[in-house]
C-alpha cells in the first residue's frame, strides 16, 4: 500500500486489490486495510470505500470533523471518482450512460441486481478508452455510490468486466479478479478549500492484462 498524500485531516492511499477495507464478515481474522492503516497513523476514519478485489485510490479522514465534511462532499456527488476497467464484448457505443436502479446483497453470492421496483437509483457514465478483438478499455464515472455498482452496470450492458465471474464473464487467464481499478479522485479540501486531484498508476496484475490485449 502506497500513501498518496497525507496531512492533519486527510489521508489518501492506493490501495492493493484484494485487501477488504474492513473486517470480512466470512473472515473476521483475515487482514484488512483500516486495521492495518491504524496501526501506522492512528484512528482513521472511511470516507468511501472500494470492494475487495478493486484497486486505486482510497480517501480516509483522520479526525471526525473532516469526516463529516467529507461525508457531506460524496452525499451531494461533489467528488469526482474515475475508474478504469477492462470489458468483455465490443460495444456498439462510445459513451453510454447507465442509470439502471440497482438492489445490493442479492442472493447467497450477494450480488448486485437490476431491479426496477426495489432498486435504488444508480448513474454511471461510460467511456470506451480503447478498443481490442472481444474486449475494450472502458472509462466509468459513477454518479452515485452503491456497492458493486461499476461492476452491476457493465454486466447489465451486456459487457461484465474481465475476470469478474460473479457478474457473468467468462474464465479467463489475462487477470485473476474483476478488471477493476479506481483510476482517480477529485475534491475540495475540507480545511482549505483547494482542488484536489489523485491518481493511482494500474497495478501490475492489471498492467499486464492490458499489455497482452495489446499483443
Amino acid at each position: 500500500m502506497e500513501t498518496l498524500f497525507r496531512d492533519d485531516w486527510l489521508l489518501v492511499v492506493d490501495k492493493p486489490a484484494g485487501l477488504p477495507v474492513l473486517p470480512d464478515g466470512w473472515e473476521p481474522d483475515a487482514p484488512y486495510l483500516i486495521k492495518l492503516v491504524e496501526q501506522s497513523v492512528g484512528k482513521v476514519w472511511v470516507v468511501h470505500r472500494l470492494d475487495k478485489v478493486t484497486s486505486g485510490v482510497l480517501l480516509f479522514a483522520l479526525t471526525a470533523e473532516s469526516h463529516r465534511r467529507m461525508s457531506i462532499l460524496f452525499e451531494q456527488h461533489a467528488a469526482e471518482k474515475i475508474y478504469h476497467a477492462l470489458g468483455n464484448g465490443s460495444p456498439a457505443w462510445n459513451d453510454k450512460s447507465a442509470k439502471h436502479p440497482l438492489r445490493a446483497n442479492v442472493g447467497h453470492k450477494h450480488r448486485t441486481q437490476v431491479n426496477d421496483r426495489s432498486g435504488k437509483p444508480s448513474e454511471t457514465h461510460f467511456r470506451i478508452l480503447e478498443r481490442f478483438p472481444g474486449h475494450v478499455l472502458v472509462e466509468a464515472r459513477p454518479v452515485t455510490g452503491r456497492t458493486h455498482q461499476v461492476r452491476a452496470h457493465m454486466c447489465a450492458l451486456g459487457h461484465p468486466l474481465i475476470g469478474d465471474e460473479l457478474y457473468g464473464a467468462p474464465p479467463t487467464e489475462l487477470i485473476a479478479r474483476p478488471a477493476l481499478h479506481a483510476y482517480s479522485l477529485t475534491f475540495s479540501h475540507p480545511e482549505s478549500g483547494q482542488r484536489m486531484v489523485f491518481k493511482a498508476p494500474y497495478p501490475a496484475d492489471f498492467e499486464a492484462a492490458l499489455r497482452s490485449l495489446r499483443k
